[in-house]
């Protein structure tokens, strides 16, 4: 099953990261958590690798709905969104598909949820330039 949702757009890696911010938000998500894992890689073990960030998005009546259909859902939250600049200059969005992450648990009630939290992060995706 596919796990992520994805798509190269046309901007630089900055205005990814700015635009996939403002899209988020246009569909009820914030961003929680932001993490440079090009820099992190580069201080922790002295790798380099392209620019990478995680944003942790969450839109908490989804967030507040699926923890109360299944409390352990949790360790599924938040929603990850990734931008990342590939070496050849490409720049990619992707976030994770929601049902196929809440799939795996069988409860109907998160699928139902998963289902509204993926057609946003598509609307996310498909808004983007």
């Amino acid at each position: 099953m596919q796990y992520y949702l994805a798509r190269t757009v046309g901007l630089t890696y900055e205005q990814a990261i700015a635009s996939v911010t403002e899209r988020l938000k246009d569909e009820g998500f914030g961003v929680l958590t932001e993490i440079d894992v090009a820099a992190t890689l580069k201080k922790k073990i002295d790798v380099d690798v392209p620019r990478y960030i995680i944003l942790g998005a969450c839109n908490p009546k989804l967030a507040h709905k699926a923890l109360s259909a299944e409390n352990q859902v949790g360790v599924l939250l938040p929603c990850n969104v990734v931008v990342q600049e590939h070496k050849d200059g490409r720049v990619e969005v992707s976030a994770m598909d929601p049902v196929g992450a809440m799939g795996m648990i069988g409860n109907p009630a998160l699928t139902e949820i998963a289902t509204e939290v993926k057609a946003r992060l598509e609307r996310v995706l498909a808004g983007l330039s």
